[in-house]
């Protein structure tokens, strides 16, 4: 490793599985602390404890919007500072529209889109006043091709995707950077509701990517020169055709 991240404090949501664990895992190695959200306290304070010094748990419940919207102060209490808020917590629904569920919609929609904005909204004062820092958002290439079999989820990651655009122009002039990770299929939780047959081909033929995958493409963005922003990045496996 090579300290990339030395003297930066990160703070990622959905941090206790998936993504934003190895997102966690990997700044921490590049010398970051790390501020680990997720309302799973026990999982958080056995990775904090593996994770050693420089790693911090932080239980909140992210579909708890007073929670959510004083998750700052406490950021601040337990790091002392803030560079990186890494907005990744998210869940998935696939499947026809004609078959769906508005009530597990309504969940989904509010943990992707409005918790993802909420807690920004949270933070971004503090980024502006201190005139530098960086919002990072987990997306999806859903957010750029609509998926057939998933319109609910593509439909959040449309939100996230024109949120990330015009806030980055928004707060530019701060020296706050915004962009988004969008991946195809990684290997998560959120796919636990891909149907066996489709889960059991995507990993036969490659078309699945790891957490690490994405988590070294948001090591990559997070660590260009400060006139550099990388307002999206593209990460599929070789097979999938999008």
């Amino acid at each position: 490793m090579t300290d990339l991240m030395k003297g930066k404090v990160a703070a990622i949501t959905g941090s206790a599985s998936g993504i934003g664990l190895e997102c966690a895992r990997t700044l921490h190695a590049e010398g970051a602390t790390v501020v680990l959200i997720d309302r799973a306290k026990d999982r958080l304070d056995e990775i904090c404890g593996e994770f050693g010094e420089r790693a911090f748990p932080l239980v909140v419940d992210l579909l708890d919007g007073k929670q959510l919207s004083g998750i700052l102060p406490r950021i601040l209490e337990i790091a002392g500072r803030l560079d990186i808020f890494h907005a990744n917590a998210g869940a998935y629904i696939g499947g026809p529209v004609a078959e769906g569920d508005p009530d597990a919609w309504d969940r989904m929609l509010k943990l992707n889109i409005n918790a993802a904005f909420r807690s920004v909204h949270a933070v971004l004062p503090h980024m502006i006043a201190q005139k530098s820092g960086d919002i990072l958002f987990t997306s999806s290439i859903a957010g750029v091709v609509p998926v057939v079999w998933e319109p609910i989820y593509t439909a959040s990651k449309f939100a996230v995707q024109a949120f990330v655009h015009s806030t980055r122009r928004q707060v530019a002039q701060h020296g706050v950077r915004v962009g988004a990770v969008l991946p195809g299929p990684v290997v998560t939780a959120l796919l636990d509701d891909w149907p066996k047959a489709k889960m059991e081909e995507a990993l036969a033929n490659g078309s699945l990517m790891q957490p690490k995958e994405v988590a070294d493409c948001v090591l990559f963005m997070l660590s260009r020169p400060r006139n550099v922003t990388i307002r999206d990045l593209v990460i599929l496996p070789n097979s999938v055709d999008l």
